[in-house]
């Protein structure tokens, strides 16, 4: 469908002489060593598809001149104002703004806990191992869906042109679309994640990680600066708390439940994640500007986030509901039906 300059085939195999590579019965463990780094990469390659699709959008926004602002013109000497000027281009733009920059802060804080995992306090080893488990499928599917969202985003912000090969909207769309079935499509990172990692260790990981953002907004709920995005990221960790609380109460005496909920509780854990860094970027920004700094990156940056927690976080909620419906409105219609 896309990625024209890849050499993607189909190999087989059909009596073909092997050789053992490694220990008998330990090849699978070997693979996934090779798997989940590959799952980290394509959550970077789909992120930063949908930074360049976001990058041409904004171009195209700002030289496209379309229609006039409703409250009034903004260019009263051109022929027509840019589409900047328009609320829901704005929401595009910010949408793909606020899910690039927040994923590119949860890719750089997980790259620091692969590093860590090899520090020589071995508490702090265990926690960034134990983190690196938890994240990966979380970062592969939540990033390529959203990468994807984006450039599909981008694709709207062009509008027509953006179906013609003058633009690059198109060659975004089609090459973001696969990196969310690379390493094992997404609905599988979201069985993985609630069928493998949440359980491992007795739930060690993801205990580790309440217990980290519940110590994060004690320290800084009380900086009315930040307010928005301290209140934001507890209110999102308490829904991802919840959400795991049904998975331990109605996953395990039936497990279509938790398949029927992965999706949406990864997207929760996705959300919370962004949350977190958001609240991160947010504190430093401030500390700039508290400090006399009047670049316009500081105050960018705290309204770009704005966005996320007023417009985006939300939805935390929305997947909350549908995850509690379990799997009865999934199951139950014969297969035939379809």
């Amino acid at each position: 469908m896309g990625i024209h300059g890849n050499a993607t085939c189909v190999m087989a195999y059909e009596n073909a002489k092997g050789w053992l590579v490694g220990t008998e019965n330990k090849g699978m463990a070997a693979m996934f060593v090779m798997m989940n780094e590959a799952r980290l990469g394509t959550g970077l390659q789909g992120l930063s598809i949908g930074s360049a699709a976001y990058q041409a959008a904004v171009e195209f926004a700002r030289e496209r001149l379309q229609g006039r602002s409703l409250t009034g013109p903004k260019n009263p000497d051109g022929p027509a104002d840019s589409i900047m000027v328009h609320p829901d281009v704005r929401r595009m733009l910010l949408e793909a703004k606020a899910f690039v920059e927040g994923g590119q802060a949860f890719t750089l804080w997980t790259a620091l806990q692969a590093d860590l995992q090899h520090s020589n306090d071995e508490a702090e080893a265990q926690k960034a191992n134990d983190y690196m488990g938890l994240i990966t499928p979380v970062l592969k599917a939540y990033l390529t869906d959203k990468g994807f969202h984006v450039a599909s985003l981008a694709m709207q912000v062009h509008g027509g042109s953006g179906y013609t090969e003058h633009f690059p909207a198109s060659q975004y769309l089609r090459d973001a679309r696969i990196t969310m079935i690379y390493e094992g499509a997404n609905g599988i990172q979201a069985l993985d994640l609630v069928g493998r990692k949440l359980p491992a260790n007795g739930g060690r990981a993801i205990m580790t990680w309440f217990a980290e953002i519940d110590a994060f907004t004690a320290e800084h709920g009380g900086d009315e600066t930040v307010k928005p995005f301290i209140d934001g990221l507890a209110d999102a960790k308490k829904k991802l708390q919840e959400a795991t609380m049904w998975l331990m109460q109605n996953g395990m005496q039936n497990p279509d439940n938790a398949g029927a909920a992965s999706t949406d509780y990864l997207h929760i854990f996705g959300l919370t994640a962004l949350a977190y860094m958001w609240s991160q970027m947010a504190l430093a920004a401030q500390k700039q500007i508290d400090a006399g700094s009047t670049d316009p990156f500081y105050a960018n940056k705290i309204a770009t986030g704005r966005y996320f927690v007023e417009r985006i976080l939300p939805d935390a909620g929305a997947h909350l509901a549908k995850l509690k419906t379990g799997a009865d409105v999934l199951m139950a219609m014969p297969a035939e039906a379809f």
